[in-house]
């Protein structure tokens, strides 16, 4: 699938790191660095601008080694860019550590995946078919 992208920073285009990777590397934009505090979040811009076509989405998701490793994870995830957006692409990171953390220019801060979507419409009813599970929530089919 090809995609649209315009690249206002300095860092390469967003790749996949391995033939069977899903998601492709964000790097951040800065001018300066970026400290995070404990529990504080912050927008973190990518210079990056994507034209999707209808029917597809890019998913905003964590990093799992900045997360296993720094307790740094994208406080919406998945963020979703949708294909009519036109902005700049911003990541919403959160420091969940107890430790300050730097984030610096080019760094990879979030990974991003393309994928297809529905649209639903809404049959309104009275009544919705019996299963096994019925209004069971949270916990109800075990740990």
């Amino acid at each position: 699938m090809k995609i649209k992208i315009i690249n206002t920073s300095a860092h390469a285009l967003p790749n996949y790191g391995t033939e069977a990777s899903a998601g492709m590397d964000l790097r951040a934009d800065l001018k300066e660095p970026i400290v995070l505090k404990p529990l504080e979040r912050t927008i973190v811009k990518t210079g990056l601008f994507i034209e999707l076509p209808i029917g597809y989405e890019a998913q905003v998701r964590p990093r799992s080694g900045l997360a296993a490793k720094h307790g740094i994870t994208v406080l919406n995830a998945p963020g979703t860019i949708d294909a009519d957006y036109r902005g700049e692409i911003g990541v919403i990171l959160v420091n969940l550590s107890p430790n300050d953390f730097t984030i610096q220019n080019g760094d990879r801060i979030a990974q991003l995946v393309i994928a297809k979507h529905e649209r639903a419409e809404w049959t309104q009813v009275d009544v919705l078919s019996d299963t096994e599970r019925g209004q069971g929530g949270f916990g109800s089919t075990g740990v």
